[in-house]
């Protein structure tokens, strides 16, 4: 496997070991980095670590420190840091099975791919993998990774395992505090219809490859029309109708059957396979199956 394990350590159940390596599963998208320019040079601008009343200082005068009063610190080497005796640093033993139902989404955090770290633990591996999937439950636990402990939780995928880090519960602000203030209230029968009736259209299976970021390439576009315009100022004209009205009084149930009428309204993103786009595209130019279905929709 050409990627470099992200950490490599067991996971115990019991008396059983298994030893894994586990490997990050998302990686950064596209991005446009922007740098601090000294404009009348154009020239970048450096930053140098410095100490007041000494100046610049080299990195290896430079050792970590925690702060326990105003201006007084523990100075702590890197290797005291590293020699800190933590039983999940190689180690990740299950110590709790809960339904993946019961695990909120906000105490997710990231996700990585988990394999078995040689042909002897494979049997082990797939033991546990099967066992999960068998009765529909996720394994949790703690481990130890750069320098701190993760909650984490382990359930299969497909012939591998997926371990994802999550929050503590103090890294996790309280719903209610946000929502108290929305009305507990049932919404107006006919709205719901239509709103349904909307989403209905609209629903398709999740295909990540028909999404992209619009932004990153809005910027690229940006940055290629600068250089041909050799420093001239460049303002893209806004898209009319993006902001929010003015007014505070919105006919929803007007703007619901208007979304209805939309060609957008119509179907959702495209199909995850060729045969479905195919599919999609042929009916596409005809709008009169579509006024033939909207009796139907208002029946349900």
């Amino acid at each position: 496997m050409a990627a470099r394990a992200y950490w490599q350590g067991q996971i115990r159940l019991a008396l059983v070991s298994i030893p894994v390596e586990i490997y990050s599963a998302t990686k950064s998208g596209a991005q446009i980095a922007f740098h601090q320019i000294h404009e009348p040079s154009g020239k970048r601008i450096k930053y140098e670590k410095v100490v007041p009343g000494i100046g610049p200082v080299d990195t290896d005068e430079i050792v970590k420190g925690f702060e326990f009063e105003k201006g007084e610190y523990v100075l702590l080497e890197q290797d005291e840091i590293d020699a800190v005796k933590l039983e999940s640093k190689k180690t990740l033993e299950l110590t709790q099975f809960v339904d993946a139902s019961e695990i909120d989404v906000l105490y997710y955090e990231k996700p990585y791919f988990v394999v078995p770290a040689d042909d002897l633990a494979e049997e082990a591996f797939i033991v546990l993998r099967e066992a999960l999937r068998r009765a529909k439950k996720v394994g949790l636990g703690q481990l130890a990774m750069r320098g701190r402990e993760y909650i984490v939780s382990l359930k299969p995928c497909g012939r591998g395992m997926i371990l994802e880090t999550l929050r503590y519960a103090d890294e996790v602000h309280r719903a209610q505090g946000y929502f108290r203030e929305i009305p507990d209230e049932e919404p107006d029968p006919e709205l719901l219809d239509l709103a349904t009736a909307l989403i209905d259209r609209k629903s398709a299976a999740f295909d990540p490859q028909e999404f992209h970021d619009r932004y990153v390439d809005a910027l690229k576009h940006l940055v290629e029309e600068k250089r041909k315009a050799k420093g001239r100022k460049i303002i893209e004209d806004k898209e009319e109708g993006g902001g929010r009205s003015g007014s505070n009084v919105v006919d929803l149930m007007a703007a619901l059957k208007k979304s209805m009428e939309r060609p957008d309204a119509k179907a959702a993103p495209a199909k995850s396979t060729a045969t479905a786009k195919k599919t999609a595209a042929k009916k596409a130019p005809a709008k009169a199956p579509e006024e033939k279905k909207a009796p139907a929709r208002k029946r349900a």
